[in-house]
């Protein structure tokens, strides 16, 4: 039986990043960046002002304070996206907008709340008041300020040919707004991966289809899709497909060969086990590249994995939901982080305490889904009475997140309904026979 780090490794080793494309910025949100951006010019190219105010002679105001003014002849404005270059010479100063250029003669602003304008009428004292700039206007400047003061001085945020954003990030809305501040209008990424999804089974129909006895609605493969997007790919959903190894096996040819458009993956759900229709099996039976094996795994003991004859990977899960959802976090989704182009491909991971006990398969390492609680959270009514059972956990070791089982009721791969509580997933290590109140685990959050 194949461990779950060895499964794990042999998935990984399918996926590899996908080729670079050059797209516009907005659709390269949530890609993966396959070349630096680098600046062309300093940034901000120019000095500029930080503050709405005077552009002054930081030395013509160093006497100024509250009961002693120094009165300056306004000589001009500059406003953010101004081209004008009013000179500041001695005993001037030039109005000024946060992110204008600071003008020729100037090296310091007086922002408008440190200044009056002589002889004005009284007015809302929370409003600044301005002076013409005319030429003919008069500001009294009532604080002394530094050489360099509220001033953004030339390539204070990078300097010309730095790299702003690494190859390997993934681009968020900030990241967007660097590449713009630096005069990209696109970006060079690697490919979105595009990941066909299969669920099978002859009981299944499309979610508000009519229900014959023995029948369900298909939730797997919503689910996958979704899940497959959130990984930040693109889904192709095809599922559900009936019990039919031929008809399957036509369908993963197709995918592999093309004809549904690009595909960089396939997953499927259910088919795997040792049940006597198991159509995925039977489908990919004389497939030399896809093997079928049992991992020391709870849930999700069945897996399958590996490449059609036209190179493209296929990993196939156990089809029970709770098995689906958790394979795939474990398995699938740090292959499609790597085909993404990201180097660290793994869920945020922090170790937790747990409110309860349960007991464990042997020899097997278990996913249990896991919702955080308060420390002070009363013991569920509901958890079975076989179940390994201790004194509430009341206060978590060393402040580390606490957490129960989210599917209480039981164990069961089955149990879907409440999957939606659960905030992650539970390592519990194969070697432990028993986890007891109070333990801690490793917990990696969906």
């Amino acid at each position: 039986m194949r461990s779950l780090d060895e499964h794990r490794a042999a998935t990984l080793a399918l996926a590899a990043p996908l080729p670079a494309i050059e797209v516009p910025l907005l659709d390269a949100l949530g890609l993966v960046l396959a070349a630096d951006v680098t600046t062309q010019a300093a940034l901000p190219r120019w000095d500029n002002s930080a503050m709405d105010g005077y552009a002054v002679r930081a030395a013509d105001v160093a006497a100024a304070a509250v009961d002693a003014g120094v009165v300056l002849r306004v000589v001009g404005d500059v406003a953010a996206g101004s081209a004008d270059e009013p000179e500041v010479a001695p005993g001037t100063a030039v109005r000024i907008m946060t992110g204008a250029p600071l003008p020729p003669g100037a090296d310091a602003v007086v922002p408008v709340e440190q200044t009056a304008v002589p002889d004005a009428p009284a007015g809302d004292p929370a409003e600044p008041q301005w002076a013409d700039g005319g030429g003919a206007g008069l500001v009294e400047v009532r604080a002394a300020v530094a050489p360099g003061a509220h001033v953004r001085r030339a390539g204070e945020d990078a300097d010309a040919g730095e790299a702003v954003l690494p190859a390997g990030a993934l681009v968020g809305p900030t990241h967007l707004a660097a590449a713009a501040s630096v005069g990209r209008a696109t970006l060079v990424v690697h490919r979105r991966p595009r990941i066909a999804v299969i669920s099978t089974g002859d009981e299944l129909v499309e979610p508000g289809a009519e229900l014959r006895r023995g029948q369900i609605p298909d939730s797997n493969s919503w689910l996958l899709a979704a899940a497959v997007l959130d990984a930040g790919a693109e889904p192709l959903r095809l599922g559900p497909v009936a019990d039919d190894p031929a008809a399957l096996h036509r369908l993963l040819v197709g995918l592999d060969a093309g004809e549904h458009g690009t595909v960089d993956g396939i997953v499927t759900s259910g088919g795997v086990s040792v049940g006597a229709f198991d159509v995925v099996k039977a489908a990919l039976a004389d497939e030399r590249g896809v093997e079928f094996v049992r991992v020391a795994v709870q849930p999700g003991k069945p897996q399958g994995l590996g490449r059609l004859p036209g190179g493209t990977p296929i990993w196939t899960l156990p089809g029970n939901p709770v098995s689906t959802h958790a394979s795939f976090e474990v398995f699938v989704r740090p292959a499609i982080r790597r085909m993404l182009g990201l180097a660290d491909v793994e869920r945020p991971r922090t170790r937790v305490v747990v409110g309860e006990g349960w007991r464990t398969p042997p020899a097997r390492a278990q996913l249990m889904p896991v919702r955080r609680v308060p420390s002070d959270e009363v013991p569920a009514d509901d958890v079975r009475s076989d179940d390994v059972r201790s004194d509430d956990v009341s206060s978590d070791e060393g402040g580390l997140p606490r957490v129960r089982r989210a599917t209480a009721r039981g164990s069961g791969s089955h149990l879907v309904a409440r999957l939606p509580q659960a905030h992650g997933l539970a390592i519990v290590p194969a070697d432990v026979d028993e986890v007891r109140a109070g333990d801690t685990l490793e917990v990696f959050w969906t």
